[in-house]
């Protein structure tokens, strides 16, 4: 797309810090109806022995707390792309083993659409806690303690239950790709033609081959004007890391276009910052929203680590995607990453 025909978006989801720095309309508080949905759910999953990833959501029902999740999905897609469903009773359930908080966070997420898988092992849920590494090129952040920078996950959605928050720290910082557009078209309309025509993205080792060297086949774009909607999908380090990986170093211009992005989802005017409670799930659409998170310090007793449970979902009111934004795991059109062979 021309420089020339760019336009602003706007809308909802084009918010910044001053429309939610003063309320919550962004917490969703469950009702004691629809926190007992969960448990009696829970509850008949584990009687008639099903484990999780082995049922739907005909197996989980949630009469109530469904259409909450419904009108979560329309906010999610066509309002502001994120929400904090607060109050799941894990507390409450009967046994606090990961079975039965995988299978309520399963058979919750059932409700919000289809599950993708996360990484070569063939993971559709990922504990998201310190496992000791150190935070090199080919290691996903999400296993350390440090700062992670703003990114886009590689699903519609992304779900991120927590169990235990962090001793201090680990705060969720969320900003508007649609805000940060909009103001690209004043601040730095020089900038969108190499936003829009993209970048091939390092796959870190977790495409299929397991080439550490391994890149997306698709260059995939920054922002993408389709179906008369826009999507933005933004991680400066793998398209740092993917463009050195194939031995063709970034522009000045088109790294200075990337930083400015990646700067202005850091900026106090367009980031918004949120801490996790035990029994929150966040949800971002991550075609608006780009996050990011504060480092954290750990308790130092193992059961109290954070620890957070994360899914990626496909939504069924999900907006239409380009071809070449849609496949951004190497794994076909809103697919997740393909399963290596020895993981079968």
């Amino acid at each position: 797309m021309l420089v020339a025909n760019v336009q602003k978006f706007g809308g909802p989801s084009a918010w910044t810090l001053a429309d939610y720095q003063d309320n919550e309309d962004w917490v969703v508080h469950l009702t004691r109806d629809e926190a007992d949905e969960l448990l009696a759910a829970s509850e008949g999953v584990r009687k008639k022995g099903l484990k999780t990833f082995e049922f739907s959501k005909d197996d989980f029902p949630l009469p109530t707390l469904s259409k909450t999740l419904n009108s979560v999905l329309e906010e999610l897609e066509n309002g502001r792309g994120f929400c904090m469903l607060r109050g799941i009773p894990l507390d409450e359930l009967p046994d606090n083993d990961d079975e039965t908080l995988y299978a309520l966070y399963w058979g919750l997420g059932e409700h919000l659409g289809f599950s993708i898988i996360q990484n070569r092992r063939g993971q559709r849920i990922v504990e998201v806690t310190d496992s000791g590494d150190t935070y090199t090129p080919n290691v996903r952040g999400y296993s350390t303690t440090v700062r992670l920078f703003p990114h886009s996950d590689a699903s519609d959605v992304v779900g991120l239950m927590c169990i235990h928050p962090a001793k201090t720290g680990g705060e969720s910082c969320i900003a508007s790709g649609i805000a940060i557009h909009d103001h690209l078209v004043d601040a730095h309309p020089d900038y969108l033609d190499v936003l829009y025509r993209g970048f091939k993205h390092s796959m870190r080792g977790e495409g299929v081959s397991g080439d550490l060297n391994e890149v997306t086949n698709n260059v995939i774009p920054v922002f993408s004007w389709y179906g008369g909607t826009l999507s933005c999908h933004m991680n400066r380090r793998l398209i740092v890391e993917g463009a050195d990986k194939m031995g063709i170093p970034l522009t000045d211009h088109e790294l200075e276009a990337v930083d400015y992005v990646n700067d202005k989802a850091l900026d106090e005017q367009f980031r918004f910052d949120m801490d996790f409670r035990r029994g929150d799930i966040q949800l971002l659409n991550n075609h608006i929203i780009v996050h990011s998170r504060q480092s954290f310090e750990d308790f130092d007793e193992p059961p109290k680590k954070r620890r957070l449970l994360r899914l990626w979902k496909t939504i069924p009111n999900g907006r239409p995607l380009a071809a070449n934004y849609a496949d951004r795991t190497n794994g076909g059109p809103r697919g997740g990453m393909r399963v290596a062979p020895e993981y079968f």
